[in-house]
């Protein structure tokens, strides 16, 4: 989710039309945010992560006007074909592969404008971009350049340069280590031999993507022309998010101006504003919605939200507009159908046949197991699904395991994969809690990951100066009891544990997890002054437990 920081005067000019604020705050969350903050004239505004073209108050502006009927169909942004050409050499197909670029001509920098271009480029960095590791934005005061420009890779030691905000020169290893956006995001780069570089014909330095812009392309409130560069790891993203900037411009009375990017295979000419083409059935629609719209309703409605459309019988060719990256099945169509006519206008229907529900055994055992630890005096936390390597094994002195799921873009260092045991979580929630009171006795059911399967766990944890194997073992036997699942107990020998004060819980011979007293290495390096015992068990047994006892009236009847 993104916080947008709008102005409530600087939207209203850009709608073009005088709405009062509490219209617009009671407008913006039926077309899919949230209000989260307003300070007199500053509105600060929620939007979902698939939206990033309303990332900025220009795009808010554009999708305002549609949604209340003061503009509708597509934005018109039209573009202007150039023969400036932007050269990518092969050098940077390992390093930064992709860059993409374009022009925006007679902009009026204002202050409302570079507030809104910094925080657009600040929040597509850190969604669409990944913190600049996909995508990377530079903005840059062409006046002093010279097409063609080149983006290539070169020896950090052998390029030297002013970088944003300094007027001494250093060269790009220099700059990772003293500028505090080198530092920053210095790990992008990190393990690479060469960094990516952008020059023009005068081998003056537009930027060191994804790091900094050159102090030579510095945008001030005299700048008029801008040259966008954008670079990253997945070229189509990319594009979408030139598209956003280069429209946000436009928005803003700006002209937008092609650019020739020539890889050595191909060549691109960019921005590319064209809509694409979707066809979406009448039919379809209305079965997936609950209603009985016609086609020219349905258009009237994809128009509200700024797509071309048009009718034909009960099929409606739809144009998506390029900086919509989120339209990608006909059920995306459909939901902005719903938005643009309002969930509250479609009216619910009773199902035509009967049914019986139930809750799943799992489901079952799971809140009987809740009751049985707020029971014990437990407090049930709940911890994200994904952690890390170095929580989930290192730090609990465990080998990496090789079902652990990985994620392939985590969007930090501390959510790269999907835990597969609750503990470590647990226990980084004592740490965030040392200032409060002892003992602290938590558990949490949860699900974890292993290889293609999810599990569902309960674990439980104490601290306090006298936690034990012995107390461990005694809540153990108490819930297991209880929730009517007979065990036996065998040798542990994770290492987690300290050696001798930790057992095995068996079920029909096999391991349904552990318990004992952490190991002092555990506790140091979740910063832990004192003792933690606890368990943790899988509750999908592949042979089902006895059905599991009331726990309503609070007895509980032991075999």
């Amino acid at each position: 989710m993104a916080v947008i920081t709008m102005s409530y005067r600087d939207l209203v000019n850009l709608i073009g039309q005088d709405i009062s604020q509490e219209e617009l705050l009671a407008m913006l969350p039926m077309m899919g945010s949230d209000i989260d903050s307003v300070d007199g004239d500053v509105m600060n505004v929620e939007f979902f992560p698939n939206r990033p073209d309303l990332y900025s108050v220009e795009g808010v502006a554009r999708a305002v006007r549609g949604f209340m009927g003061k503009e509708t169909g597509l934005a018109q942004y039209p573009v202007e074909h150039t023969d400036n050409v932007l050269n990518v050499d092969p050098s940077v197909a390992k390093i930064r592969p992709f860059i993409v670029a374009g022009i925006v001509r007679n902009v009026k920098m204002t202050d409302e404008l570079i507030a809104s271009l910094m925080e657009a480029q600040e929040k597509l960095h850190l969604t669409l971009g990944r913190k600049r590791k996909k995508v990377a934005i530079g903005v840059h005061d062409m006046s002093q350049l010279k097409f063609p420009f080149t983006y290539k890779a070169v020896d950090p030691k052998k390029t030297k340069f002013a970088p944003l905000g300094y007027t001494i020169e250093m060269d790009m290893s220099e700059i990772l280590t003293r500028h505090e956006k080198g530092m920053e995001y210095a790990w992008t780069l990190e393990g690479k031999p060469l960094y990516p570089i952008i020059l023009d014909a005068d081998g003056k330095v537009l930027s060191f993507p994804p790091i900094i812009n050159g102090n030579i392309t510095t945008v001030t409130d005299n700048t008029t022309d801008l040259f966008l560069d954008l670079t990253g790891t997945d070229l189509n993203t990319l594009k979408t998010a030139l598209n956003i900037i280069a429209a946000l411009l436009a928005e803003r009375g700006g002209q937008i101006q092609t650019v020739k990017v020539i890889y050595p295979d191909e060549e691109m000419i960019l921005p590319d504003m064209e809509p694409r083409k979707r066809l979406l059935m009448v039919a379809e629609a209305n079965a997936l919605l609950g209603t009985n719209y016609s086609a020219e309703q349905i258009v009237q409605f994809l128009g509200k939200m700024r797509f071309g459309a048009e009718a034909s019988g009960d099929e409606i060719s739809v144009q998506v507009p390029g900086y919509r990256n989120d339209i990608i099945h006909s059920v995306d169509l459909m939901e902005d159908i719903a938005i643009s006519a309002g969930y509250d206008k479609i009216v619910g229907t009773m199902p035509k046949s009967r049914t019986f529900g139930a809750e799943l055994p799992l489901e079952v055992l799971s809140n009987n197991a809740r009751k049985l630890m707020v029971g014990h005096t437990y407090l049930e936390v709940k911890s994200l699904a994904l952690s890390c390597e170095k929580e989930q094994f290192e730090m609990m002195l465990r080998p990496e395991s090789s079902d652990l799921i990985k994620i392939q873009n985590p969007i930090n260092e501390y959510l790269t994969c999907v835990r597969m045991t609750l503990v470590p979580s647990m226990l980084a929630v004592f740490r965030a809690n040392k200032h409060r009171d002892l003992p602290q006795n938590i558990f949490e059911v949860g699900s974890i990951g292993s290889g293609v399967q999810t599990i569902r766990h309960l674990a439980a944890l104490s601290l306090h100066s006298k936690a034990s194997f012995t107390e461990a073992k005694s809540l153990v036997q108490t819930v297991l009891r209880d929730l009517n699942i007979r065990f036996t107990l065998g040798q542990c020998d994770d290492p987690a544990y300290i050696p001798g004060r930790a057992a095995e819980i068996l079920v029909d011979g096999k391991s349904i997890g552990n318990f004992g007293e952490y190991h002092p290495q555990v506790l140091e390096n979740f910063e832990l002054g004192y003792p933690v015992a606890g368990f943790e068990i899988e509750l999908e047994i592949e042979k089902p437990p006895l059905p599991p006892p009331s726990i309503e009236s609070g007895m509980v009847e032991v075999e």
